[in-house]
């Protein structure tokens, strides 16, 4: 089964997604995924994703498409996939048409309120990445990293400001993906808010009634 995952940031589409992954045995391929696998094994799209991304760059549509035809075609998703951060606008969408075909997309549906409650909450040690969350997975020491000791960091793109300028963007680009899969009947909307389990429940009830 060929899916497309859409919602929000924040909405925990990346935590489902590996859940699903599991339970379909299929891939989980994200665009972020994809150009760093090229940059590190150094081919010819991860050079030249890797020079546009240095310069500060978006990576335009036709390099973004080539990259995920070329991650389609290995055997790994000869039987299915996950997309997941692709397509991002119709042009995509369309591109990828050409090429691949889509069973559902699912959207991950989550209000405003809770995805800022959500990504607000977070905080990070820096040296090593781990993720906490202030209420649904603090640290034993307010602040402090389990491990190392460190003082945790909120990211600036976690700040209540800054979520809500990345819904704008989310809102003015991906967004018009919803009617876009809607009108092929291919939409399958699904509560969000709920913990991982049940979202990925939903999901399976969604794609197999």
């Amino acid at each position: 089964m060929n899916i497309v995952l859409l919602g929000p940031p924040g909405a925990g589409k990346g935590t489902v997604a590996a859940l699903l992954k599991k339970e379909l045995g299929v891939p989980h391929i994200s665009t972020g995924d994809i150009f760093r696998e090229n940059i590190k094994n150094g081919t010819e799209l991860g050079r030249k994703v890797e020079s546009i991304m240095a310069s500060g760059a978006l990576v335009p549509d036709d390099v973004t498409v080539e990259l995920v035809r070329d991650r389609l075609s290995k055997a790994d998703a000869a039987d299915g996939y996950i997309l997941d951060g692709f397509p991002r606008t119709i042009a995509q969408a369309e591109a990828l048409s050409s090429f691949a075909d889509i069973d559902a997309a699912v959207c991950f549906v989550l209000s405003e309120e809770e995805i800022v409650k959500r990504l607000s909450g977070r905080r990070i040690c820096k040296s090593t990445g781990r993720i906490y969350h202030i209420v649904s997975n603090p640290p034993k020491v307010e602040g402090i990293d389990d491990e190392t000791g460190e003082p945790l960091i909120q990211r600036d793109d976690d700040k209540p400001e800054a979520i809500r300028h990345r819904l704008e963007v989310y809102e003015a680009s991906t967004a018009p993906l919803i009617s876009y899969y809607e009108g092929k009947g291919l939409l399958r909307n699904i509560d969000a808010s709920a913990s991982p389990e049940d979202v990925l429940a939903s999901i399976l009830k969604a794609l197999r009634g």
